[in-house]
């Protein structure tokens, strides 16, 4: 069920200056990456647009470009996979943002049958479960079907630049401390 609400129209706001008051939010950068149908190669996009969706059943979301190759690739039933980068990882982001560089060596491993990219923090093999369309964008949610996760400290994206945490912060084993944040009504 989708809820939405008429609102007022689109306002005169000035596109450029709304993307940097959003850069203002720090991300982490991953990397979604697929094989699209009928094509012997793996392809993939970064992406700072992700989040998590539900527990149960595990669901993430991603937004892609509308008018970019991942969106028409990412129909329901799709697999993909979702790379979280860790802080060397700056060169990849750039490959994948459609800057390459020839030295830029990318290492793919296949589990399940999906492309994930070697060594990432963490990552999620997803199957396409809804696409919503939102402006210029579609948002992707995807059911996990596996995960893992490294523990390498994230690459950030923050005002324009890529970042890396200076002090990470690991906690103690034996102090886990579970952070929820509970709706207050």
């Amino acid at each position: 069920m989708a809820i939405t609400s008429p609102g007022p129209q689109p306002s005169a706001i000035d596109a450029m200056e709304f993307r940097r008051a959003l850069g203002h939010f720090a991300t982490g950068v991953t990397v979604v990456t697929y094989q699209p149908d009928g094509v012997d190669e793996f392809r993939g996009t970064t992406v700072n647009s992700f989040t998590s969706v539900s527990l149960d059943p595990p669901l993430i979301l991603v937004s892609l470009g509308r008018q970019t190759r991942s969106a028409a690739a990412l129909r329901p039933g799709k697999p993909f996979a979702v790379n979280v980068l860790h802080h060397g990882q700056r060169e990849l982001a750039m490959h994948f943002a459609g800057w390459p560089k020839p030295e830029t060596a990318v290492e793919w491993e296949v589990r399940g049958g999906v492309p994930h990219l070697a060594g990432c923090g963490a990552s999620f093999r997803c199957v396409t479960r809804d696409v919503h369309e939102a402006g210029d964008h579609l948002l992707v949610v995807g059911l996990v079907e596996e995960f893992q996760a490294g523990g390498a400290p994230p690459l950030l994206f923050y005002r324009g630049s890529f970042e890396h945490l200076r002090t990470p912060v690991v906690p103690q084993p034996a102090a886990e401390v579970s952070i929820d944040f509970p709706e207050l009504w």
